[in-house]
């Protein structure tokens, strides 16, 4: 029994190796100003703290990867939630999107911090600083929703 849990332990540790040789590509897109979300709506100060602290290392291009995102295969959960959460809403790419699909992400981005289902519950457990804290949701809707009707009233046509 032991020399059988011994060779299993040793086969793990050498599997878990093995897998350091499989990086993830840590690249950040670039990044054109034209395209991003200062450029589509007026992000006040404390809202861009807000997003830049709680968002943006998976809803930009300018993700900061944490240490972990060295070490397989925890980096391809971290890289795989980074994709989808880029898929879903990109603060570097806002621009680029319709109207309509601008007023329904800022709209989304209310309805996620009021639920709580962002940020991520497991984004949290290592980035604590994330946390919203009181007023924050409240005051990343009044914006979301102040940015929708400036929109509307803009014209947009993206």
């Amino acid at each position: 029994m032991k020399k059988a849990l011994k060779i299993t332990l040793i086969g793990l540790v050498a599997a878990v190796g093995v897998l350091q040789v499989f990086r993830i590509d840590k690249t950040n897109p670039a990044v054109n100003a034209a395209e991003t979300l200062d450029a589509a709506v007026k992000t006040p100060p404390d809202i861009q703290i807000i997003l830049g602290r709680s968002c943006n290392d998976c809803h930009s291009n300018t993700t900061i990867y944490p240490w972990y995102a060295n070490i397989q295969p925890s980096a391809w959960y971290v890289k795989d939630h980074i994709d989808d959460g880029r898929r879903h809403l990109n603060f570097s790419t806002f621009n680029t999107y319709s109207l309509s699909k601008k007023q329904k992400k800022l709209a989304e981005i209310c309805e996620q911090v009021q639920s709580k289902d962002m940020p991520l519950p497991a984004y949290l457990w290592v980035h604590r600083d994330a946390v919203m804290q009181p007023g924050e949701a409240e005051a990343l809707c009044q914006w979301a929703n102040t940015s929708i009707a400036m929109l509307e009233r803009a014209g947009d046509t993206k």
